[in-house]
């Protein structure tokens, strides 16, 4: 699906000022030039954001690293019962078991929303290709009729 920018920049190579073209051609040509470019830019921005989310990812998860080293003697002279921690850890991974579940239907929603958004597209592009093929046929008949009324006026 995604073309190499080598590819892309050959298509682009492979235009000639000597042949004839029409109005349909430039407009395909110009728009297939805009999808190709922005096909050829997908990977990298969605790996730049993957950079940063990662990025932020990790500057949470140090920051909780760096306030428990600051903050580990501190609740460790505080004598807080052991009984009182498991409690507290229960309580935690609850929380925690209950975000991770979040995570997990986010990514199934996103997911599903994907499948039906490529679902959406499938059915439009069938239905432009059923509405192109119709207005081929009516182009024809108009061409054909146009044909047929030029005939008549040179006998």
């Amino acid at each position: 699906m995604f073309l190499s920018r080598q590819v892309y920049c050959i298509t682009l190579s492979n235009t000639s000022d000597e042949s004839e073209i029409s109005i349909c051609d430039i407009m395909k040509n110009r728009t297939s030039e805009i999808v190709k470019k922005m096909e050829c830019q997908l990977p990298l921005n969605v790996q730049q954001y993957s950079d940063l989310y990662t990025a932020y990812l990790h500057s949470i998860d140090d920051m909780f690293g760096t306030c428990y080293i600051l903050q580990k003697e501190f609740f460790d002279k505080l004598g807080i019962s052991q009984e009182a921690l498991r409690n507290f850890d229960k309580y935690l991974e609850s929380i925690s078991k209950s975000y991770q579940d979040w995570i997990d239907l986010s990514s199934k929603y996103g997911h599903d929303y994907v499948q039906t958004r490529l679902s959406m597209i499938k059915s439009s592009d069938q239905f432009i290709h059923m509405a192109m093929g119709s207005y081929a046929k009516m182009l024809a008949k108009f061409n054909e009729m146009c044909d047929s009324n030029t005939r008549k006026l040179v006998k």
